[in-house]
């Protein structure tokens, strides 16, 4: 519920499907309570990196997020340096638990494994430390021996013997049962086993438990014997008492290992545990997290591999029951009606948050839903313009209506532009042609004259793609764009551009001309274009701004500072430009103007690289799972042997029952989920957990107003002539656990109102003492007329006082209340996770 990590250890799992995450167990309301986490944040650069000791001493950098040791994101490759710049936000839902949160630096390899430079490891409980702040951190080396996750459940017991010769010492009896969430290795389940050594001042006794194949969670379950010395001053006072000074200098230690057969295992990790925990009992049971070895992870001298630059913020929701959130929800969705918008409580949230675009990405979401975001976005853009005076700077700052609409158009502009920019971009990414037009940067061989011809005909195509693309523009957009059309004519009566500027502000410098230049973060292309690819989408992203900025339009000229591109420019001073932007303006910005009623062509949802098992096959085997490139439409999910190439398999999305996760026994292989059609059922392993919840996502999405969905599914394959899960010996027996999608509310824009309103609960609780400020500035006013000499009150827009504190003391009273639920689940869940459990293991050692 806090915006930042929470100390507790415990924490249940998330489903895969977005929006939705494993129940609690307990009473009624925690069974209903959600636990829901995501990441989100910015990898700026990595500085001081070691040079190459040859004579070319850059490096080819890339950088990766990871949690624990499964990778989930990955940058673009930044060529010949030593300070490579990123600059890339992330964003993705968290499926499950995980102890670490890395970032590592890597140098790009083409013959060899890519180098591992070095590596940001934070833990989860201190990601909060971080949150919201800007950071450089020093990066630290990457050793095999510090490479670790997941946990052991171990028992211990201590029996007394009696010898043959009638001597008594102490039997110590160490039960290793399994291991969870071990890592992979190579991309692949690992083929674990431990090592059981009883370690004293003189002696290291060592035992090994089998080879487990190809499985994270292995269920070992072997038992090992060590017969534990008694002191010469034994004396049988108690049956099981053990001496001080015998049993500190004993512990047991736990190594886990990757059985590599012809080389070198892989050390997976350790735990050592002190027999002196058995002082007070004769059993001690337990799971332990996986720690590093003493030498693993040993830090160098701060600056000597270099530092990256980042910012982070890890959000854990609990989202509790609906009619928890109908208060709330009513105060919110009456913000665009309120009089003055300064006064409501979705623009006072606004207002006393930390980092305002934590605020933005909620409140767009729950009003878009409940179509009030139109209303909001007019009332606070115009309170923009009554502090706008000059027209040329007109929405072209971050104040809370841009960072609305530029929200909105990501959220409902996907399909806009996927229709509009995909073809032509698919076009030239995969094209080798140069479009390099500084002379100072062109390649050996290059012409620059052909270059420009190149760009020129790039520049043009997108240009025209996007200036007849008015009859798919979204409803929403549409109608906020005539809104602001309507203000800044009336806020500027004398100047006849200003309309058009209120408009290409957003459709062309915050949208269009952001696509281009990172059409990656728009899934408009599954991976980062080449140095070569950037620099020419670079180049046309700068010039369909230019081209879409009415105000250099209208003076034919260019505001340029490079003569290269103020030359190139010329080319497109002819007339047609200028009234195809504006024609295209028109359109966008009319009430009349609204999305088709059918596209048809398919919109272009996801698509990507993974792993499918062969259809009809029974064997279980590494030969069954061939690599596969997955494309997803609003019609049809294919694969195909390469991207481009004629699809193999074709699953109509009216096809589909059902999208649910497959349990990691069926296969031995972690992040798969199973497609169920009404052929045969598609098994489906992504690269990661984060990859794997966004296509089951995106598959529920599409399919879930299909009228024959099922209702219940196996969650395990059907192998050899049974269900591993429910053993039922028909394949179509129904299944034997229910669907987890239901139908959403809102089909197009399906939003998890809940959660939207649980995080603007938590901004709120985290804000109080801003919104404490807040609240005492209204009461200053109202009091004192005068000038505000505080300086803290002078940071709020505060136009009516009575209003807004009338405001400020109903949104206090709804989080007091609120407050009371998540009280009680938090002692709840903190009571149920006994330290030692699954959900709350050990951490080192203990005694």
């Amino acid at each position: 519920m806090a915006a930042a990590a929470p100390a507790a250890a415990a924490s249940p799992e998330a489903r895969a499907v977005t929006g939705t995450a494993e129940p609690d167990t307990g009473d009624e309301d925690s069974r209903e309570v959600r636990v829901l986490q995501s990441l989100r944040g910015r990898i700026y650069e990595a500085k001081n990196l070691l040079p190459y000791l040859g004579p070319n001493k850059m490096r080819d950098c890339f950088c990766t997020i990871n949690l624990d040791q499964e990778e989930v994101y990955r940058t673009q490759v930044v060529e010949k340096s030593l300070r490579p710049y990123f600059s890339e936000e992330f964003y993705f839902e968290i499926p499950r638990t995980f102890q670490y949160l890395s970032f590592y630096v890597y140098d790009k390899n083409v013959l060899q494994r890519d180098l591992r430079i070095g590596k940001v490891a934070i833990k989860k409980e201190d990601l909060c430390n971080h949150s919201g702040k800007e950071t450089w951190f020093s990066l630290q080396p990457v050793d095999s021996n510090s490479e670790v996750q997941g946990k052991v459940h171990l028992e211990l017991k201590l029996n007394e013997l009696i010898t043959e010769n009638g001597t008594v010492c102490q039997q110590l009896v160490v039960h290793i049962k399994a291991c969870h969430g071990l890592p992979l290795i190579n991309g692949q389940s690992c083929d674990p086993y431990a090592t059981v050594s009883l370690i004293g001042p003189s002696r290291n006794d060592q035992k090994k438990t089998k080879v487990k194949k190809k499985t994270s969670n292995p269920q070992f379950n072997e038992i090992f014997y060590f017969e534990v010395t008694r002191s010469s001053s034994y004396t049988r006072k108690s049956q099981f008492q053990v001496e001080e000074e015998d049993i500190e200098k004993l512990e047991i230690r736990i190594d886990l290992w990757n059985n590599e057969n012809l080389v070198q295992d892989v050390f997976l990790g350790e735990i050592k545990v002190p027999v002196n925990v058995l002082r007070n009992d004769s059993t001690h049971q337990a799971w332990y997290l996986l720690q590093p070895r003493d030498n693993g992870n040993k830090s160098s001298k701060p600056d000597d591999l270099g530092s990256l630059r980042l910012t982070l913020c890890y959000t854990e929701d609990y989202v509790l029951p609906s009619e928890y959130y109908g208060p709330l929800k009513t105060l919110l969705l009456k913000s665009p009606d309120v009089q003055p918008v300064s006064a409501s409580a979705a623009y006072i949230l606004g207002e006393i948050c930390q980092d305002q675009k934590d605020a933005v990405l909620p409140l767009v979401r729950l009003l878009l839903h409940h179509n009030k975001l139109v209303p909001f976005i007019t009332a606070v853009a115009e309170l923009d313009l009554k502090d706008t005076q000059d027209a040329s700077t007109i929405f072209r700052g971050n104040s809370l209506a841009t960072r609305c609409l530029d929200e909105m158009m990501k959220i409902v502009g996907g399909h806009y532009l996927k229709v509009t920019l995909k073809p032509i971009l698919d076009e030239i990414c995969e094209s080798s042609k140069s479009c390099e037009i500084d002379p100072v940067k062109l390649k050996e061989g290059d012409n620059v004259e052909n270059n420009k011809e190149n760009l020129h005909y790039y520049v043009d195509k997108v240009f025209n793609t996007i200036v007849g693309s008015s009859v798919s523009c979204p409803t929403v957009m549409c109608d906020i764009f005539y809104s602001l059309r309507q203000m800044a004519t009336k806020r500027f009566p004398n100047n006849p551009h200003v309309q058009y500027s209120a408009v290409t502000s957003f459709v062309f410098l915050r949208f269009f001309a952001v696509a281009i230049l990172s059409p990656h973060t728009f899934h408009l292309r599954p991976h980062y274009p080449d140095t070569q690819t950037i620099r020419t989408l670079t180049l046309i992203s700068k010039t369909i701004q230019t081209l879409g900025n009415w105000g250099s339009l209208s003076r034919r000229k260019s505001r340029s500072k490079k003569s290269v591109m103020c030359e190139f420019l010329k080319m497109f001073q002819e007339e047609r430009y200028f009234t195809d932007v504006k024609k295209f303006l028109d359109e966008i910005s009319s009430t009349e103007t609204k999305e088709s009623s059918g596209t048809s062509e398919p919109v272009h949802l996801k698509e990507g690289e993974m792993y499918k098992r062969a259809q009809g096959r029974t064997r279980i085997g590494k030969k069954n799972f061939k690599k596969r490139w997955f494309c997803l439409t609003s019609r049809e999910l294919t694969y195909h042997k390469q991207p481009g190439k004629d699809a193999i398999y074709t699953i109509p999305v009216k096809n589909i029952l059902a999208v649910e996760k497959l349990e990691e026994s069926s296969f031995n292989k972690k992040n798969m989920f199973q497609v169920i059609h009404t052929e045969k059922t598609l098994y489906v392993q992504a690269n990661n957990c984060v990859e794997a919840n966004e296509w089951i996502d995106m598959l529920c999405r599409v399919s879930r107003c299909n009228h024959n969905r099922l209702s219940s599914f196996h969650p395990s394959a059907y192998l050899n002539g049974n269900w591993l899960c429910c053993q039922e010996t028909s394949e179509n027996t129904p299944g034997c656990k229910p669907c987890t999608a239901g139908i959403p509310a809102d089909i197009q824009i399906d939003i998890d109102e809940d959660r939207e309103t649980e995080r603007i609960y938590s901004l709120f609780t985290l804000s109080s003492l801003k919104l404490q400020k807040m609240e005492e500035a209204c009461g200053t006013i109202a009091v004192y007329q005068g000038p505000q000499k505080e300086p803290d009150y002078s940071n709020f827009t505060i136009e009516d006082s009575v209003t807004t504190f009338k405001t400020i003391q109903q949104i206090k009273s709804i989080i007091e209340k609120l407050n009371e639920p998540h009280e009680k689940y938090r002692k709840k869940r903190s009571s149920s996770a006994k330290y030692g459990s699954k959900e709350n293991p050990i951490v080192g050692k203990i005694s």
